[in-house]
């Protein structure tokens, strides 16, 4: 299978601008959602005679921070990420516990890497926005050692999360239609199909892929519902530009369609995705 880049969507302008300000103010949401996959990502660190890791596309910095705390002092863990609000925040975290980490505001498919410096390269849900995988995946490649480790969560198709479309399918009706995704382009779901993973990875120098489900409990708390589906996604994003009534109107019909994930105090939904492992190639004509 071939991998043809797509165009990156703006995908820097919106992790500069209105995703990555919706991430800063939900932090302690998100971080408290996904932890589950921070443990398959800490897993990973334990299993692996890790020294020094690359987390790509950190975000605010959890997963980083996690994976020093794990690694101690014989550890050192630089978080990468394009977002400039996000790595702030980031950074701040890292003065506040003390943590000896690093973070790094840059594009993780350009950006100039040491060569051959890490032995685990990690992502949660930071690998499905680059405009051209493969160019992406060969430049980690570069920065790894070999024989150095990937492990990556992402997720599987939007038919399989109904929780993260759930908005945009309640609110259809009351809004202009949005822009159609290109298919594979970068978003959210763009690492939906696996056999497309498989080949992403192995044109870009990575062996030993193995790709398997990797289906997780998420919960938050119900108060932390009505901020979560008014800040984050395309909903989110429109619901500035309404006008009072509409915006009434949407946010109405929103809450309505989360209604079945609310246990009591608690949101709870099982998200769909993969687990991808693989190691570094020793053949440097991928490099």
């Amino acid at each position: 299978m071939h991998i043809a880049p797509q165009l990156d969507g703006g995908q820097s302008a919106l992790w500069n601008g209105p995703a990555g300000r919706a991430w800063v103010a939900m932090q302690e949401v998100l971080d408290r959602m996904f932890e589950p996959f921070a443990q398959v990502l800490l897993d990973a660190a334990t299993r692996e005679p890790a020294r020094r890791v690359l987390d790509v596309g950190c975000g605010a910095g959890g997963t980083t921070l996690a994976l020093a705390g794990r690694l101690g002092s014989h550890g050192d863990c630089l978080g990468v990420d394009v977002s400039e609000p996000l790595v702030a925040l980031a950074r701040a975290r890292a003065r506040e516990t003390g943590a000896q980490v690093g973070f790094t505001c840059a594009d993780a498919e350009t950006h100039a890497f040491e060569p051959e410096s890490f032995d685990l390269v990690v992502s949660r849900f930071g690998v499905m926005f680059f405009g051209d995988p493969v160019r992406a995946f060969a430049n980690l490649r570069r920065a790894a050692r070999d024989g150095a480790a990937l492990r990556l969560v992402a997720w599987r198709s939007p038919l399989e999360n109904s929780f993260m479309t759930a908005a945009e399918r309640a609110v259809a009706a009351l809004l202009p239609p949005l822009a159609a995704a290109t298919p594979n382009g970068p978003g959210q779901f763009a690492f939906a199909d696996s056999a497309r993973v498989h080949a992403i990875l192995a044109q870009s120098g990575w062996i030993d892929i193995e790709i398997r489900r990797l289906d997780r409990d998420c919960t938050f708390a119900e108060r932390d519902l009505l901020p979560y589906l008014t800040q984050m996604g395309s909903l989110g994003r429109a619901l500035p530009g309404l006008d009072a009534s509409t915006r009434e109107r949407v946010i109405e019909a929103a809450r309505a369609a989360f209604q079945p994930y609310v246990h009591g105090p608690d949101v709870r939904f099982t998200a769909a995705c993969w687990q991808v492992d693989a190691r570094a190639s020793s053949v440097r004509e991928h490099a």
